[in-house]
């Protein structure tokens, strides 16, 4: 799915645009869905597709929505990120660890953060989220929208 970046500036916040299309980060515990507890789906903030479930949201303590799993294999691909060490062989030899795994979006491609080996059981990941790359639907909201859909 190609989107017009021109389009995309003028819809999303500056933070968004940031953050999905330049592969940004927002500061740990600033993100509104961080201590957030609704019951409901997150949604690309791009693309709207369905990503996470509150269901699958805990509180990791990171400073950054967290998700031990994901709505729907399929949902999110995975990417090795470098950025960290660059180019530096050195470091890449050396510091393993700061090797990430990238999470986007698999509709629009827009970069939702990362994902870390660290999670809770039964699937030890963690889905560490942006929450400017997100947005939330409650589950009330999604009710009332396949209840009209049904008459």
């Amino acid at each position: 799915m190609e989107l017009n970046k021109d389009i995309l500036k003028k819809r999303l916040t500056p933070l968004q645009y940031q953050i999905t299309q330049e592969c940004g980060t927002e500061r740990p515990f600033s993100g509104k869905y961080n201590k957030f507890n609704k019951k409901g789906i997150y949604v690309c903030v791009v693309c709207h597709q369905d990503l996470f479930s509150s269901e699958f949201k805990y509180e990791s303590s990171c400073g950054w929505p967290s998700f031990n799993d994901v709505l729907e294999q399929g949902k999110v691909t995975l990417h090795k990120d470098t950025s960290l060490v660059g180019t530096n062989l050195l470091l890449l030899i050396t510091r393993p660890g700061l090797i990430r795994t990238e999470v986007c979006c698999s509709k629009c491609q827009a970069h939702l953060g990362h994902v870390f080996g660290d999670g809770p059981l039964p699937t030890k990941k963690r889905y560490c989220i942006n929450s400017a790359s997100i947005e939330f639907i409650e589950s009330e909201t999604i009710a009332c929208s396949e209840d009209q859909i049904n008459k």
